[in-house]
């Protein structure tokens, strides 16, 4: 090992190690230090019930990982990551039986919100179908980073994006198009009033309508895996079981970049009140579920569909949201499920299931919601409760354990309001630069925010090479 690294990086979670990799593609050399005993950070595969049963803690389904720039830049199909569809991408039902649905087909998505709406859905999302390479190089970035790919669609786009879902959804006269359209905006765990929660939701249907909204086959896991094996194949190193508690006692190093919450950066670091601004948001109250046979959903659509958005109306999803941000017990939960062994049936012993669930709840909010989830779960799945083989609980602390970065459990390390929707951390011209000028930040809480994509990992690598090559 050289005398003194090129680049230290904390945290192996997704950003963390596409940081690590795209320094050592560059002849850097690198050494990732991770808390936990495996890489992963909310990109992780575990047996939280019973044996056999592979859950994800964290995240689990990938519209934005498949088709990230900075993955697609990478073999990790031959790392061993292999992208699984659902027949559907996601089912929005309603208490009736029926459902709308979100599907690499614009016009099957359009001909399931009904006759009056199918017209309007087409007009929102055409003039971007086919346009995601760049939409996604212009969007999955800091707004300031250097002219856009496409000009004329960036901008087209930005001005439906601003928008807050409930401005959008006023395009649509029907409940299905709306709920569909709201659901998607909860993404964001916060009201569909607030700004840019439309873009959210238009981002995450044209995911969908590009590359579907899949899961790797084996969990989570094989995402940060692939990773981590590719990064050593650059003669990167990665220490797990260590937990950096002070800069001093990491390895001399020409730049240190951190894969963690801002709150932890300034306390490793030493830098002060740097982000004494910076908010966190609301969180989550996550089930995961073994099965002993598939969910019995009442809509036939929501059986083949790799998500399961529960909220009947898309009054009562922006009342669910609204309460957890307003500090508030969940009553009537909006729900996002996942039901990954459907299409991979290496998740769960032979006939059996895995199934993952989580509403949102205040941050750092203590109770026990999962009567109000189960409930929820059982009015358009009768006889769910009947197939609980076992359960693992997660609210708001228990989820701070599971990731650091998720401060009161806020699973998108930070609070989607005011200008902090467009802004993270801070207003800087490089957001991924910190006071110190040999430390810099590569978390969710930097652009473009939240989501297995590595795209803040890839940007931040990005400032870091263009500081070390000016040295």
């Amino acid at each position: 090992m050289p005398s003194m690294l090129d680049a230290v990086v904390v945290g192996a979670g997704p950003n963390g190690l596409t940081a690590a990799v795209e320094l050592a593609r560059r002849g850097l050399a690198v050494e990732v230090f991770e808390a936990g005993e495996t890489v992963g950070g909310g990109a992780r595969t575990e047996e939280l019930t019973l044996p056999g049963f592979l859950h994800d803690p964290c995240s689990a389904v990938h519209p934005l990982g498949i088709g990230s720039p900075a993955f697609r830049a990478m073999p990790l199909a031959r790392l061993g990551l292999e992208w699984l569809h659902a027949p559907l991408s996601l089912a929005h039902p309603f208490p009736d039986g029926s459902a709308a649905v979100l599907t690499r087909s614009v016009g099957e998505t359009a001909m399931s919100l009904g006759p009056e709406d199918a017209g309007a859905y087409r007009r929102l999302v055409a003039p971007f179908t086919g346009h995601w390479d760049t939409l996604a190089e212009d969007f999955l970035r800091t707004p300031w980073d250097g002219l856009p790919k496409d000009p004329h669609r960036y901008a087209r786009f930005g001005l439906a994006a601003i928008q807050p879902a409930t401005l959008l959804s006023r395009r649509f006269r029907g409940e299905k198009a709306r709920g569909l359209l709201a659901g998607l905006a909860g993404h964001a765990i916060a009201p569909a009033s607030g700004v840019a929660t439309g873009g959210i939701a238009l981002l995450f249907a044209l995911a969908a309508h590009e590359n579907g909204w899949p899961v790797p086959r084996g969990g989570s896991q094989a995402i940060s895996d692939a990773l981590a094996s590719f990064l050593r194949e650059q003669g990167g190193t990665i220490r797990t079981g260590i937990e950096v508690k002070r800069l001093d006692e990491l390895p001399p190093a020409r730049a240190y970049v951190f894969d963690t919450s801002p709150t932890a950066l300034a306390r490793i670091a030493r830098l002060g009140g740097a982000y004494d601004r910076y908010r966190y948001g609301p969180s989550c109250f996550k089930i995961d579920y073994a099965l002993s046979g598939p969910v019995p959903w009442t809509a036939e659509e929501a059986r083949r569909a790799g998500t399961v958005h529960l909220g009947p109306s898309a009054g009562e999803i922006d009342a669910a949201l609204r309460a957890a941000v307003d500090g508030l017990d969940p009553d009537v939960p909006f729900l996002i499920t996942a039901q990954p062994s459907i299409v991979d049936p290496t998740r769960a012993p032979e006939g059996r299931h895995v199934f993952w669930v989580y509403g949102h709840v205040p941050s750092g909010w203590e109770g026990d919601a999962t009567e109000v989830v189960e409930r929820q779960l059982e009015r358009f799945a009768p006889g769910f409760r009947d197939l609980v083989l076992a359960r693992a609980v997660a609210g708001p602390p228990r989820l701070a354990v599971r990731n650091a970065n998720y401060v009161g459990g806020d699973i998108a390390t930070g609070a989607f309001a005011g200008l902090q929707t467009v802004l993270r951390p801070k207003l800087a011209r490089v957001p991924y630069a910190t006071a110190h000028p040999a430390v810099f930040l590569c978390s969710s809480a930097t652009p473009p925010g939240p989501g297995v994509h590595g795209m803040s990992g890839h940007h931040a690598a990005k400032a870091v090479w263009r500081r070390l090559r000016a040295a």
